[in-house]
């Protein structure tokens, strides 16, 4: 194993560790060296209800670690064992790849989420990594009605060494993205990174100016966007599902990045957007620094989430 991997590993480790502790305890005090029985597997499924995964997957985890101990007395690795395992069996056909190099160039991605999601910032890292690489990036800050928006990306296209479009406050968004696609595919750009507005799922306006967007970058490749990334922060629970299904039915998600894993007790949630969505998870966040934004890897989040070492 890479030390570069080892080292996200480790952060992803630490990063999930409110929920790990969380779960342990209750896992320690729920199995204690007792034969399985129905009382354990329905308090272990109010567990994984109360860290956010969801009561249907719940269920289903719960129904395959009972088949694997039911009657079974297991020390805790064993029990974290079999759990990780159930978890990892609702994540893995969930788990996608993002890679806009191999696409076609220029590779027009789309950020979308409702403000405080993280979606500047993880299009910042996301340009930083790209341009490590060799890649050549542009950055369209098509939110115009943030001044502090566009500043933060700005200084993220600068420290990432990208190419950086703006347009006046209020300014038409629709434009400002054909404007910055039609400069990418002149000039040679290898990806295009579009931050949007953060637009609250309960307003219609904004969600139809998104829906213009891609209508309008279409006229110049009828494939764009070739990716539409919707940002959710996993701090907010339960309301990131319903986040999904508004974005993912209006504009047609392609991906998932799921931020701020670091941030909560409950980072069953992932598994609930998961089963929610029909995009898989392509990114997870568990920290501010460029490296803790990595490719989702459900095994390893799924070890992680139980306390076990990826």
């Amino acid at each position: 194993m890479t030390e570069a991997k080892l080292g996200w590993l480790q952060r992803l480790g630490a990063g999930l560790s409110r929920t790990t502790r969380q779960m342990t305890e209750q896992v320690t005090q729920v199995f204690a060296g007792r034969p399985l029985d129905q009382e354990q597997l329905d308090a272990l499924e109010e567990m994984l209800i109360e860290a956010d995964i969801g009561p249907s997957a719940a269920a289903r985890i719960t129904q395959a670690f009972g088949e694997q101990r039911f009657g079974k007395v297991a020390d805790d690795r064993e029990v974290k064992e079999a759990l990780a395992a159930a978890v990892a069996a609702e994540l893995v056909p969930r788990q996608g790849r993002f890679d806009p190099l191999s696409g076609p160039k220029p590779y027009l991605v789309l950020f979308v989420g409702v403000n405080g999601s993280g979606k500047t910032t993880t299009l910042g890292k996301i340009a930083a990594d790209l341009t490590a690489r060799g890649a050549k990036v542009l950055i369209a800050a098509a939110d115009t009605f943030r001044a502090a928006a566009v500043e933060q990306l700005e200084v993220w296209a600068n420290r990432a060494g990208a190419g950086f479009v703006s347009g006046p406050t209020g300014a038409d968004a629709a434009a400002l993205a054909y404007d910055a696609f039609a400069k990418a595919r002149a000039e040679g750009y290898d990806v295009v990174l579009v931050d949007t507005a953060g637009r609250l799922q309960n307003k219609q306006d904004l969600m139809n100016e998104l829906s213009k967007m891609v209508r309008v970058v279409r006229k110049l490749d009828p494939e764009a966007p070739h990716e539409v990334l919707l940002v959710l922060d996993a701090t907010v629970g339960r309301n990131a599902v319903a986040q999904e299904n508004v974005f993912g039915n209006l504009i047609g998600v392609t991906g998932i990045v799921m931020t701020k894993l670091d941030g909560t007790a409950r980072g069953g949630v992932l598994v609930s957007v998961a089963q929610a969505s029909d995009s898989p998870i392509k990114l997870i966040g568990v920290g501010e620094g460029v490296d803790d934004l990595q490719p989702f890897d459900a095994r390893a989040f799924s070890r992680s989430l139980v306390g076990l070492e990826a």
